[in-house]
């Protein structure tokens, strides 16, 4: 087999942050100065790219993960999770600094969450190496760190990859990477204050003068809408979202991204892997904590065909 062939037995190529996190069950959010019991903890692994890795790779597609942790107990811990669930861990740095952390509350009714990152420990240019890495089907970037996330899509386009990006809020610019995206789902969280719309329709007529892949712009239990590049950005599709018993919303979105490329992956239209994103994410609102809820491909495919209610 050509080394060009072995390169290319990936299908898909992760870079992102890859907090550890910390998180408290409460029967309700706390007022300033209030001390109250937690009604559970539990911890894991997070970030948005390490989830939509290990989410395909129990879909049964190999995938890899470019991240940084610390020298330290919760970058062990973050590596030997992504390990056991069959992601290709060699390109993780570790640096001599402290791993990335989540702390952050679920209200137990709701199954609403606040999270706070502490970060001071990034990806630098310097350290994407992209003559030892596979040569992926789908290079998914969160854009954090954008020197080396530019450097990244770059080279995805250049070697024929295809570019999927996630943006759930407003924070650092990453309007730079935007002309190499070949798909990107973005929450509303971001797509509204961004696009100063208050539509998805308009968030994406107004992001295709800037990205010119797909566009999905998702609204939580509202649904999602997107549009496909080069049509007349009248052709809409909309999906509206699945109910379940929420118990804990994080990750939702990065489950949606899984699904999606879980579709993406397999050739589907438009409209299936917005769909698929939609179940994948109502199957992990029904667990708590980022990585709990992450269906496999037969969960996945068994909560489609069957007839569960939607949000109207």
């Amino acid at each position: 087999m050509k080394k060009t062939d072995m390169r290319r037995r990936i299908d898909c190529l992760g870079m992102g942050i890859i907090p550890y996190d910390l998180l408290f069950n409460v029967s309700r959010y706390p007022d300033a100065g209030m001390k109250i019991n937690a009604s559970g903890f539990f911890m894991q692994g997070g970030g948005p790219v390490p989830n939509v890795a290990i989410g395909l790779a129990r879909m049964g597609f190999k995938t890899a993960l470019i991240a940084v942790v610390g020298d330290d107990p919760f970058g062990k811990l973050s590596i030997d999770e992504i390990r056991r669930e069959g992601v290709d861990h060699r390109f993780i740095i570790v640096k001599k600094q402290p791993s990335a952390l989540a702390g952050g509350w679920i209200e137990d009714v709701s199954g609403r969450r606040t999270l706070v990152l502490s970060r001071k420990i990034f990806v630098e240019p310097a350290d994407i190496k992209t003559s030892t890495y596979p040569v992926p089907r789908i290079l998914h970037l969160d854009g954090r760190d954008m020197p080396a996330t530019l450097k990244l899509a770059r080279w995805a386009k250049r070697s024929g990859v295809i570019v999927s990006f996630d943006i759930g809020s407003m924070r650092n610019d990453i309007s730079a990477v935007f002309p190499y995206v070949d798909h990107i789902v973005v929450a509303d969280g971001y797509a509204f204050p961004f696009t100063k719309t208050r539509t998805a329709r308009g968030a994406i007529r107004k992001l295709a003068k800037l990205c010119p892949g797909t566009i999905v712009v998702t609204e939580g239990i509202k649904g999602s809408t997107g549009c496909e590049p080069h049509s007349d950005k009248t052709d809409f599709v909309f999906h509206p979202a699945y109910k379940v018993r929420n118990i804990d919303t994080t990750g939702a979105g990065d489950c949606y991204h899984t699904g999606y490329l879980y579709g993406l992956l397999k050739g589907f239209e438009l409209v299936e892997r917005m769909k698929l994103g939609s179940a994948a994410a109502a199957l992990k609102c029904t667990r708590p904590g980022a990585r709990s809820g992450i269906p496999t491909e037969a969960q996945l495919l068994k909560f489609v065909k069957s007839r569960r209610p939607i949000y109207r």
